[in-house]
């Protein structure tokens, strides 16, 4: 990757920050001023709730639903399980570049910043809230060797918001 392209993924993640850090001043300001005031605190917009199985109980190779859809500028919350009794990733390389990640949050560890795979052992849970930015449909695949070619492939939709 080029420095410009370093540079400019750099520069769009802190405007969103201030984006979302000026949401939550404006959340608390016209909400009524702060704990005392009647209002509440919004750290950010609620974010839609999503949970994706990777994998089945009895072993089944598949991502549960194998097909999601995103609009433009809206915050997620994506909740990813595995139920499986081996490992398996959740690789969309290409979806990750057409979002902005707010955190990625896993047995007490919370990661910013640009995230292209998650490996999730048996019976992990993780947390993936962001908000698309770039249109397309992406590809969505377990890089395990197998585990794609056995059906464990999916399809992420990201559509521009309705005016």
């Amino acid at each position: 990757m080029n420095q410009v392209a370093v540079e400019a993924g750099r520069l769009r993640q802190a405007l969103m920050g201030l984006v979302l850090g000026l949401v939550m001043v404006l959340a608390v300001t016209l909400g009524g001023g702060g704990m005392g005031g009647g209002g509440a605190i919004a750290a950010a917009a609620p974010a839609d709730s999503l949970t994706v199985h990777l994998g089945t109980a009895d072993g089944g190779l598949r991502f549960e639903p194998s097909q999601l859809q995103f609009v433009v500028g809206q915050r997620y919350r994506l909740v990813l399980d595995n139920p499986s009794p081996e490992k398996h990733y959740f690789t969309a390389k290409d979806f990750a570049d057409g979002i902005w990640t707010q955190k990625v949050q896993a047995a007490g560890v919370e990661v910013k910043g640009a995230v292209h795979e998650l490996e999730l052992k048996p019976g992990a849970i993780a947390e993936w809230v962001f908000v698309p930015e770039r249109p397309g449909r992406y590809e969505l695949h377990c890089a395990i060797a197998g585990h794609a070619e056995a059906g464990m492939v999916g399809q992420l939709d990201i559509v521009a918001a309705s005016p």
